[in-house]
């Protein structure tokens, strides 16, 4: 049987949890550059000894906190979930299995039997955002699908997206039946899309 996806996406409001990255280096610099490029006011303190000049540059930009010195599991309290991005593969494990018996979640840079949730590719165009996940499997093949959809999809989805709004917020009737309308006028819109290639 072939082997399926079974995560399920989700889109969190990470300004408003608190989340704890673990490691100062290249991948925790990564790590917190894609998150701040999704989410420009997530709310995020990084613990290490020492911190790249563009993490600090780039914390400094968006408000994050750093802290310089080891890592101990205190710093996961109040925390809703916690990167660990070292280079010390022991470090990141205790990090783990302090995050568990917290019940909170943790994403284990490049340990995906250590990840609660994994940090995919992700499309943003306004409104519009789109997150791509290949299980874990290769994150050089999201890039490439991230690309591809950002080519792909309009510049100008935000206005749809708007009329769209708009359009819904006029319509009468119950639950059903605003459904149904708007499923009739973006299936036209859909039919429409396909004609103009």
């Amino acid at each position: 049987m072939e082997e399926r996806n079974e995560l399920y996406p989700v889109f969190l409001k990470v300004n408003k949890l608190n989340i704890l990255v673990v490691g100062g280096g290249s991948v925790g610099h990564e790590k917190l550059h894609f998150l701040f490029k999704s989410s420009p006011n997530a709310k995020v303190e990084m613990v290490a000894k020492w911190f790249l000049p563009e993490t600090e540059e780039l914390a400094k930009k968006h408000g994050a906190k750093l802290t310089k010195g080891r890592y101990k599991k205190k710093y996961l309290k109040n925390r809703h979930f916690v990167i660990a991005a070292t280079n010390d593969a022991k470090l990141n494990k205790r990090v783990y299995r302090h995050a568990k018996k917290r019940y909170l979640l943790a994403n284990i840079a490049d340990t995906p039997e250590l990840c609660d949730f994994y940090m995919g590719g992700i499309v943003n165009k306004g409104h519009v955002k789109i997150a791509i996940s290949t299980n874990g499997k290769s994150p050089t093949a999201a890039k490439r699908l991230r690309q591809f959809f950002e080519e792909v999809i309009p510049e100008n989805i935000n206005q749809m997206v708007e009329n769209l709004n708009e359009y819904r917020s006029t319509i009468k009737g119950d639950f059903e039946a605003k459904v149904e309308q708007m499923n009739t006028i973006t299936e036209s819109l859909k039919v429409k899309n396909q004609s103009d290639d």
